[in-house]
């Protein structure tokens, strides 16, 4: 294979970026967003693992001077060439709330991977209508660190890339495979053909989960706050276990849910 034909190493050069908005104050006020088919991602962490991304394509990318130094004190490489700004006018496009840390990319969001890519994973998590999108992006954070393979959510009723997202997840969103399917229970069904265990979670589950089979590849499936796993998800699980509480609070929220669970799991798999 030649030079010329070596898959690239980091994210691609897009074309027509957005042109840089006035800078104006909108005290207590939103951005103004992200043109159509595109996503702002914003943060130092968030954006470094961005670039270094083969499947992501850059349209632009927005700096302060201080935050552009220190990208390049970690050895960013750059797709296309930096804008430098004055960090208002980047409140002006995600919002003063955001803590974007002088930097902001213009991106495509990231192409679709499919059910049958998922190759030797042994561990995969699935969230059934978790809607919040600093939750998700927690719990893709999590899953990365506890060597989760992917994340499989519907397209419907989950929260679509987003600045938000990718700022909760600190770069999990261009680390974690992500699968998004039409249909979930189908999906289950699906991957327990192909040998996973499909473990969901649920307060009354007939056992807990560290003495419940999971087998060498399992699936973890979780519901939104609340509701929990819809029937039909439930149905398509193997079966449904539960988390057993020490103390007075007996519930989790999803994202720490997520992370004991995936802890569990992992542990199970590494004591073979």
């Amino acid at each position: 294979m030649s030079p010329s034909d070596s898959p690239p190493s980091s994210a691609r050069a897009g074309r027509h970026p957005t042109r840089p908005p006035v800078a104006r104050r909108r005290p207590g006020r939103p951005g103004g967003g992200a043109p159509e088919g595109r996503v702002f991602l914003y943060g130092l962490h968030t954006v470094e693992v961005a670039l270094a991304n083969p499947r992501r394509v850059i349209h632009a990318i927005y700096v302060s001077r201080n935050a552009q130094a220190r990208l390049v004190e970690r050895g960013v490489v750059f797709p296309v060439e930096p804008q430098v700004v004055d960090p208002r006018w980047i409140d002006a496009r995600v919002g003063e709330d955001a803590v974007h840390q002088g930097v902001l990319v213009e991106t495509r969001p990231l192409e679709p991977v499919e059910l049958t890519d998922l190759g030797r994973a042994r561990l995969v998590l699935a969230l059934d209508q978790v809607t919040d999108p600093h939750n998700v992006g927690a719990i893709m954070r999590s899953a990365v660190a506890l060597g989760a393979d992917a994340l499989l959510t519907p397209g419907r009723h989950t929260p679509q890339e987003s600045g938000v997202l990718a700022k909760a997840a600190s770069g999990a969103v261009d680390l974690l495979t992500h699968i998004e399917v039409v249909n979930l229970a189908r999906a289950l069904g699906t991957l327990r053909k192909e040998g996973f265990t499909v473990v969901g979670l649920d307060s009354e589950g007939a056992a807990p989960l560290d003495a419940t089979e999971v087998g060498p590849r399992t699936v973890l499936v979780l519901g939104a706050e609340g509701k929990g796993l819809r029937p039909v998800t439930r149905e398509a699980c193997d079966t449904l276990a539960r988390i057993d509480l020490p103390g007075a609070i007996k519930s989790l929220n999803v994202s720490n849910a997520a992370v004991l669970s995936l802890w569990i799991v992992g542990r199970r798999h590494a004591q073979g």
